[in-house]
């Protein structure tokens, strides 16, 4: 019974902490034109480590993830095989960029951020929305 109630609950966390990622620029931005929400787009690449850490550790978290599922389309390009508007910056990455649905940049930031950082960046890209 315990190994039921244990099983249930990873499955549950498992499924919890998945993210439905777009990768297709044009395609996201309709989809928030419709959800009136803005884009977080996450730009990676295979070969970096700061970005599997990031994906492993940040967007694990599930405040993170209910901030962004809430409030963003959530994109996910590798700068490697994935096409963006020349505007973004693919060249360094981890990079993340918040976009209305009108290609405007909110705000963008580079690196790896833990949690409790990533929600405290969150927070600023809240007060610049509002403005």
């Amino acid at each position: 019974m315990k190994f039921l109630l244990l099983a249930a609950m990873l499955i549950s966390t498992l499924l919890s902490a998945e993210i439905d990622w777009i990768n297709d620029y044009k395609k996201a931005l309709s989809q928030a034109t419709k959800d009136k929400k803005q884009l977080y787009i996450l730009i990676t690449s295979s070969s970096c480590g700061w970005c599997r850490k990031f994906e492993n550790t940040t967007l694990k978290d599930e405040a993170v993830l209910k901030r962004l599922k809430q409030k963003f389309v959530l994109v996910h390009v590798d700068k490697d095989m994935d096409e963006l508007p020349a505007m973004f910056k693919m060249e360094r990455v981890p990079r993340h960029y918040f976009v209305t649905p009108k290609s405007e940049i909110i705000h963008t930031f580079m690196g790896y951020w833990s949690s409790e950082d990533f929600n405290s960046l969150l927070d600023d890209v809240d007060q610049k929305i509002k403005k």
